[in-house]
């Protein structure tokens, strides 16, 4: 009978934390539209990986924020000057994870890595420091909802997906 019980305990939690993935994602498109955000998609999907993060929330969404933060900036400063060719692109890659490494934020290096491609790969039509403020907040809208739901629907420490 215990095994039972405990079963539904379980899937309770694992519904919850389905519930708290959809909300996450719902207010965080709708935030994004709301604000019109060119790119809105960015949010939701910083949402479910601040959520779905085999980490605490809170850890997971410091690193993406300040990964986000440090390939943005430095996407837009390399842009500005030259065009992102291949040679440029893998300089920028490594310059990126010597600027985390002296911030400290060697985790945040994936996050920042994956934003600096968004900047410099893929073609925008506009100024790149406009794309990369954008991307920047779009993630950061997106993390903001997935912690202000951790905060709200606060599942037990062995609750994870």
């Amino acid at each position: 009978m215990a095994k039972g019980g405990s079963g539904v305990a379980a899937g309770i939690q694992e519904l919850l934390i389905f519930v708290r993935a959809a909300v996450a994602a719902v207010l965080s498109v709708l935030a994004a539209a709301l604000l019109r955000l060119p790119e809105f998609y960015w949010a939701p999907i910083s949402a479910l990986v601040v959520l779905l993060s085999t980490t605490n929330p809170l850890d997971s969404a410091w690193q993406r924020f300040a990964g986000t933060a440090v390939g943005a900036a430095l996407g837009a400063l390399i842009a500005t000057f030259v065009h992102p060719t291949w040679l440029i692109y893998g300089v920028a890659v490594l310059v990126c994870g010597m600027v985390c490494a002296m911030l400290r934020l060697q985790t945040s290096f994936r996050i920042a890595a994956i934003t600096l491609t968004i900047i410099l790969l893929i073609p925008h039509t506009g100024s790149q420091w406009v794309v990369a403020l954008h991307r920047f907040i779009e993630v950061s809208l997106g993390i903001a909802v997935a912690l202000a739901l951790a905060f709200v629907f606060r599942l037990p420490s062995s609750a994870k997906i």
